[in-house]
């Protein structure tokens, strides 16, 4: 059990989640955030670098980010790194900043997607990312985004190890519900957090999850989008409700496990 263990911490598809934090006003100057909202990230990259402080790095982490996440490609490693590098750089000058933990969780998470379970395992990035995301929520007990990562480790424990798997690592399919329930609460309108939900229930059981996947589909097509990264992740949604209506179920998991 102890590789399958390691496996599940791998938390494969948590990262896109802290990407749905929209980016507050005072963390970067306002070409930056037009440069965010428009979709050319590497430029809000760029521009939040032109300050040393704990707000612009973790922005700039965010915004590399987003540009790995809406790609059509495995995003590049030296991408992550470099985005690894400005949230621990956040870190550096605040321990507790709350986007420096998030962004610095997405890049682990992603830099653990091509390993081999050994591999993933040593790194020990599903670990890390995991508690960044509960060291989130004590210090922020109603941050939707924190929820919203924990609701998706839930699934994705259950998914690779299933009901054993759930009872050793102490996941459930009602703890995800509830963490998402928290989330949506907090920010019905969030194109992204119904869709990483929906995802990854679909994922999972996409037949015994039906209702619950379609539900959350339908709040993310219907949500309002203000950003590129929120559009680009409402047009996946739009993908897999299509698919659940026209595909068999196993094909479904198989096409949602591959989205981001």
């Amino acid at each position: 059990m102890g590789s399958n263990a390691a496996m599940l911490l791998r938390v494969k598809h948590i990262a896109a989640l802290f990407l749905m934090a929209a980016p507050a006003a005072h963390a970067a100057g306002p070409e930056a955030l037009e440069a965010f909202a428009e979709g050319r990230f590497q430029d809000a990259a760029e521009h939040a670098d032109a300050a040393d402080d704990a707000d612009h790095h973790a922005f700039a982490a965010r915004a590399i980010l987003a540009g790995c996440m809406t790609g059509d490609t495995e995003p590049r490693h030296e991408h992550l790194k470099a985005a690894e590098a400005r949230a621990r750089a956040a870190l550096a000058l605040d321990p507790d900043h709350i986007e420096g933990r998030l962004q610095l969780a997405i890049s682990l998470s992603l830099q653990a997607r091509p390993l081999s379970t050994s591999e993933a395992r040593k790194s020990g990035h599903g670990d890390v990312a995991k508690e960044l995301a509960e060291s989130v929520v004590e210090d922020d007990a109603d941050n939707p985004y924190a929820h919203a990562v924990l609701a998706i480790w839930n699934i994705e424990v259950l998914r690779r190890g299933g009901r054993l798997g759930g009872v050793v690592m102490g996941a459930s399919l009602k703890q995800a519900r509830r963490h998402y329930e928290i989330a949506a609460a907090a920010t019905p309108d969030d194109a992204s957090l119904h869709w990483q939900y929906a995802r990854a229930l679909a994922a999972h059981k996409p037949k015994k999850n039906r209702e619950a996947i379609n539900a959350a589909l339908r709040a993310s097509i219907n949500a309002s989008v203000d950003d590129e990264l929120e559009r680009i992740m409402q047009s996946r949604a739009i993908v897999l409700a299509e698919a659940l209506q026209t595909m068999k179920p196993k094909s479904v998991a198989s096409l949602a496990e591959g989205m981001l």
